[in-house]
């Protein structure tokens, strides 16, 4: 641990940004087992996603921090999967609500 000794108090706020948004992109993992065990089945809930996209989001700002590319082609690739599960979801609620709202009128 003595790298903390070196480090700057923007370096310090920046691994602390990395920390978070790889705890938030585990946290997907760890919910998704949650709920799969939950109902006995493996399933992938839309909070997923959501732990997917902010992880990624934070990971890929401090990637850009860190000037890594390998990091920000991995990051920024896998953002656009999770933008896209996202769209497919907002969508899917959207025509379940015209679906409800439309049978609910005469």
């Amino acid at each position: 641990m003595g790298w903390f000794h070196n480090m700057t108090a923007v370096d310090l706020v920046w691994t602390g940004v990395g920390l978070l948004g790889q705890l938030m992109f585990s946290m997907r993992f760890i919910y998704q087992w949650f709920r799969s065990e939950q109902v006995k089945r493996s399933v992938v809930p839309e909070a997923f996603w959501y732990f997917s996209f902010f992880g990624g989001v934070t990971l890929l700002a401090y990637a850009i921090r860190q000037q890594d590319p390998v990091f920000v082609l991995g990051q920024a690739c896998g953002l656009l999967i999770y933008c896209r599960n996202i769209t497919l979801i907002w969508a899917e609620k959207r025509r379940i609500a015209v679906g409800v709202e439309g049978a609910a009128t005469p």
